[in-house]
């Protein structure tokens, strides 16, 4: 017998047959999951199933990130990976890299693909972002001219300010020529230098809402010199103008609450703003009122004729202080001196004399004062409280009462 072949020959060259297959190596694969199981290892093993087959399918865990819900049984999903054959059992199988949902599945893995593109773009970036003016005059809106998205803005702008102008370019918001119908309705919003535009739709599914993920959308949003706000669907809802817009808001209702001043709410404003300038105002005067007052009185003390009458107030307070000091310096000098008399008075001979107490003197006129200064026979003036006398000394006595026998001689 010849070309006889291992088994694992055949199943090297059949590997090698898939391996050379260029279709194999990047295949998107539709059906319902069947026999789910994670591994422990964190691989996902099942099953591939459509109503004339099967394909054994695997996610081995480092693919794991193409897989961004939970792979359940029944589900319709689009399987992208490579097929090729495990050559220990012989039996090919599909190699997940990637499983989004059938149907919206394709759609939401498309919607991510472009928003990653646009955000590396930058066209999310907030520095390209427009402030939306506070107070405006003209509102754009590019949507449907039916449904309740319409009235829902028409309504709250107008309750919110009677007197807005409102410019509605009446676009087509689904279908396949969504797209476009709404890019013309921006540009000429645009051209009409409303102040700002709202451009949305009611609520739907992904498909319904489809158009505001189109690039052509996107890129005239984003290019668009009048601030935009979105308000596509409900508040769940989320499509790429969302992230390009100015500002997203969760309803065309919230839409027209942030693009529409509330005219009665600036009434209020004003109005307390100008009583608060009436207070102020009242307060400012009078303080002025108290700084002139204060001013007039600096002026009235620093005038030439306050401060002389000021000068003289001061003079004669002086003048009264030097007078009581005067006053109190004579009296107690005349205390001092009646002090002084009392005293002199003590010391005052004449004084002696007038208590009985006599003076006496030689013929020299001198005074004497000790006995020892007197002999016998000289001739002595006693002077007395009202005269004097004159007498000659016949006998000395000491102290002692004893005869002063000098004089004796």
């Amino acid at each position: 017998m010849q070309n006889v072949y291992t088994v694992a020959q055949v199943n090297s060259y059949i590997k090698n047959m898939f391996t050379q297959d260029y279709m194999l190596r990047a295949i998107f694969v539709k059906g319902e999951v069947s026999n789910c199981k994670y591994h422990s290892t964190g691989h996902i093993y099942f099953t591939l199933k459509d109503a004339k087959g099967t394909i054994a399918c695997v996610m081995f865990a480092g693919n794991r990130t193409g897989l961004s819900f939970k792979l359940e049984e029944g589900q319709m999903v689009v399987v992208g990976g490579t097929i090729d054959v495990y050559e220990r059992d012989g039996k090919y199988q599909l190699y997940a890299k990637q499983i989004v949902l059938d149907g919206a599945g394709l759609l939401y893995e498309k919607f991510e693909r472009m928003k990653k593109r646009l955000e590396e773009m930058g066209m999310f970036a907030a520095e390209y972002k427009q402030p939306i003016p506070k107070y405006i005059q003209t509102l754009g809106v590019v949507t449907a001219p039916t449904g309740a998205a319409v009235r829902d803005i028409i309504t709250v702008a107008k309750r919110r300010n009677p007197y807005i102008k409102i410019i509605l370019y009446p676009a087509i918001v689904q279908g396949e020529s969504a797209a476009q119908s709404i890019v013309n309705g921006i540009r000429a919003l645009e051209l009409q230098k409303v102040d700002v535009m709202i451009v949305g739709r009611g609520g739907g599914s992904i498909e319904d809402l489809w158009a505001f993920n189109e690039e052509i959308v996107a890129e005239a949003v984003f290019h668009c010199s009048v601030p935009i706000i979105s308000a596509v669907g409900h508040e769940t809802d989320t499509t790429i103008i969302d992230y390009v817009a100015d500002l997203r808001a969760a309803t065309p209702s919230a839409a027209a609450e942030q693009a529409v001043y509330s005219y009665q709410q600036l009434v209020d404003k004003l109005a307390g703003y100008q009583q608060q300038l009436w207070i102020r105002m009242q307060q400012k005067l009078n303080r002025q009122r108290s700084e002139l007052q204060r001013l007039q009185l600096q002026m009235k003390y620093l005038s030439p004729v306050n401060q002389i009458q000021e000068k003289r107030t001061y003079s004669m307070e002086l003048e009264e202080k030097l007078d009581a000091m005067m006053k109190m310096k004579i009296t107690m000098q005349k205390h001092r001196l009646a002090l002084d008399i009392e005293r002199l008075k003590g010391l005052s001979p004449l004084d002696k004399l007038g208590k009985g107490y006599a003076f006496v003197e030689d013929a020299r006129g001198q005074a004497l004062k000790s006995i020892g200064q007197i002999q016998e026979k000289d001739s002595l003036r006693i002077y007395l409280k009202d005269g004097s006398v004159d007498v000659v000394a016949k006998k000395c006595y000491s102290e002692t009462n004893e005869y002063n026998e000098k004089g004796k001689g």
